[in-house]
C-alpha cells in the first residue's frame, strides 16, 4: 500500500526486455537506503517487487500483463521514473490510499500555465470516469493529486512548484501517457452497494406489494 508521496526519482539502468517482459534496473536519485529483498516499490505508480539490490540501488521485474497495461514499455535507459516505498505502520498519510495497480493509462492533452503552478488535462477511456470526482483523489504515475475538475472523459489537475520540481510531471507534454489508478474507496463502495442498485436491485425487491396486502386482509 502507498500514499502517492513521492520519496524521489530513479534513473532506469538498464532494462533487460524478454519478450513481452522486461526486468529493470533503478538507481535513486535520492537517498534511498535500508533496501529490503522482496520489498514493494512503486515504479510511476505501478507496485513492483524488489529481487536484487545494492546501494541506492534495485532490480525488479514486470510480467507480462504488467507491461501490457502500464506506461512502463516507454521507459528507456536513461529514462527517470517517480519512486515510492511501501507505506511503514504509523507513518505520516498526507496523500491518498493508493495500491499500485493501475487501472488504465491516461494521455495528456493540454498543458497551460496558471500562476507558478501548470494546469494538466488528461483524457482516459471512459469507463473509468464514474471514479472521479471534482476534489477527489487520484494518482498519476503514482502521484497523489486533487482533481480540480473533470468530465466522463477526461479530469484536470493543479500541479504545484514542488510537484514540478520533485517528480517526473514537470517534463509531460501533451501525447504522454501515464499511468493512471483510480480512487480505491470509490471502487470498494461500488462493489459493496451492487446488490441494491441496478438488475442486483430487481433480484431483491420486495414481495409485499399493495396486492400482496390487500389478499392478506390488510
Amino acid at each position: 500500500m502507498f500514499t502517492g508521496l513521492v520519496m524521489g526519482m530513479g534513473r532506469i539502468d538498464a532494462a533487460d526486455n524478454r519478450g513481452a517482459e522486461t526486468r529493470f534496473r533503478i538507481t535513486a536519485l535520492f537517498d534511498l537506503t535500508d533496501i529490503e529483498h522482496g520489498e514493494s516499490i512503486a515504479v510511476n505508480g505501478v507496485c513492483l517487487t524488489v529481487e536484487t539490490f545494492g546501494e541506492g540501488w534495485f532490480t525488479c521485474y514486470a510480467s507480462r500483463e504488467t507491461m501490457s497495461v502500464t506506461s512502463l514499455g516507454d521507459l528507456r535507459v536513461g529514462s527517470t521514473a517517480n519512486l515510492e516505498r511501501a507505506m511503514a505502520m504509523g507513518d505520516r498519510f498526507g496523500g491518498h490510499i493508493v495500491s499500485g495497480h493501475v487501472d488504465c493509462l491516461a494521455e495528456v492533452t493540454e498543458v497551460r500555465p496558471a500562476g507558478e503552478s501548470k494546469i494538466y488535462r488528461l483524457s482516459f477511456d471512459v469507463k473509468h470516469g464514474k471514479y472521479v470526482i471534482p476534489k477527489g483523489s487520484v494518482a498519476l504515475d503514482g502521484i497523489s493529486l486533487t482533481v480540480n475538475d473533470c468530465a466522463p472523459a477526461w479530469l484536470e489537475v493543479n500541479i504545484i512548484p514542488e510537484t514540478q520540481r520533485a517528480t517526473t510531471i514537470s517534463g509531460w507534454t501533451p501525447g504522454r501517457k501515464v499511468n493512471m489508478e483510480t480512487d480505491l474507496i470509490g471502487k470498494y463502495v461500488e462493489r459493496m452497494v451492487a446488490p441494491w442498485v441496478g438488475d442486483h436491485a430487481a433480484e431483491k425487491k420486495s414481495k409485499i406489494t399493495m396486492e400482496y396486502l390487500r389478499e392478506h386482509g390488510f
